[in-house]
């Protein structure tokens, strides 16, 4: 493999300068850069892409934060993240904060992400006055996925969440239920993120328009998880009267909802109507009704927005979204998806 050494010997000149010839730079003569481009082309020489970012002062590396990877909606975001940035040029540094405090304190607090990234993207990562600050003080561009806290002067990807889940509860409605519980997050988590309380406050909103009250029996809290579904719909089915319909905060719970469901004896959709919102890989499979969010799109244009200041660009670039320099969030659309969960209340 030809080294620069290599080419510095071939054209009579000094390795830094076949550096700076080979980048560009002024302080190189017209005839000295073309004796060196004359030598590298003659040896095959190829500048590496690693070494000409970190003589510019830059890692060409990206710093993604999330609060668990196994959950699909992450680990989607993830998928599309790597595939742009690869396609960029440019890495990812994973920081999975894994349920733990301690962790998100020490990545985001105490890491010395200025000198190991370029630029840093949360998803869905709650955080305090201090992250903030220890954030300013990195003084990085960076981008923001789903509810998570806002940063100053950082541009946000998300859906309504909201909307979301007025969207699935009008649906229920639309159908003849009246009874319809949520299943929601769990507010004792250590990093909880903020999406459950807007599809809380979508759920309660419809159920208001539509001239009724919540009913506090009727709401439960859990995990993210299939388990987490499964053990809230035990929990609504020991309250007593079950309802006739359940809108679940993510499609896992959703899905671990129905098992429960099953197991308890009851038939999906003919005893229980069951609504989730992502749009989850196994989501056909199961036949579950869904809000269908654009996870993989959130993570690519997210992606995007933090190339685009460091005047990058991908191979693949998003056609139809203008980014540069908003800071207002850009919400992405979502779809209800009618599968076979859904149906009618047997009175109807």
């Amino acid at each position: 493999m030809t080294k620069i050494d290599d080419v510095a010997r071939l054209a009579g000149v000094s390795t830094a300068t076949v550096s700076r010839a080979l980048r560009g730079l002024p302080t190189v003569s017209a005839a000295t850069r073309r004796r060196v481009l004359a030598a590298a082309e003659q040896l095959d020489y190829e500048v590496s892409p690693s070494a000409s970012r970190l003589a510019g002062g830059r890692t060409g590396t990206v710093a993604v934060v999330v609060p668990r990877i196994t959950r699909w909606f992450f680990s989607t975001v993830v998928e599309a993240v790597e595939e742009y940035l690869h396609e960029s040029g440019y890495d990812l540094l994973l920081y999975n904060l894994g349920g733990r405090e301690q962790v998100r304190q020490r990545v985001l607090r105490t890491a010395n992400l200025h000198k190991r990234v370029d630029a840093i993207m949360l998803v869905a990562t709650p955080l305090r006055p201090a992250d903030l600050t220890a954030l300013a003080a990195l003084d990085l561009p960076g981008v923001t996925i789903s509810s998570g806290s806002r940063v100053p002067n950082w541009p946000c990807v998300r859906i309504d969440d909201v909307a979301a889940a007025r969207t699935a509860t009008r649906h229920l409605l639309d159908l003849g239920h009246r009874r319809i519980a949520h299943i929601s997050g769990d507010p004792d988590d250590e990093l909880a993120f903020t999406t459950h309380l807007d599809r809380r406050r979508g759920y309660q909103e419809e159920l208001r328009a539509a001239g009724m009250r919540p009913d506090p029996s009727l709401d439960v809290e859990s995990t993210f998880t299939i388990d987490g579904g499964n053990r809230a719909a035990s929990e609504l089915l020991a309250r007593g009267e079950p309802p006739t319909a359940i809108l679940a905060a993510c499609d896992e719970m959703a899905m671990g909802a129905m098992t429960a469901l099953r197991d308890a004896g009851l038939r999906v959709p003919q005893d229980v109507s069951v609504i989730g919102i992502d749009d989850h890989d196994l989501a056909g499979v199961l036949g579950l009704s869904t809000i269908a969010q654009p996870a993989a799109e959130q993570g690519r244009l997210a992606a995007r927005m933090l190339l685009d200041p460091l005047g990058v660009r991908s191979l693949s670039p998003i056609v139809g979204q203008r980014t540069g320099g908003c800071h207002t969030p850009v919400i992405l659309p979502t779809r209800l998806v009618v599968r076979d969960s859904t149906a009618p209340p047997r009175a109807h």
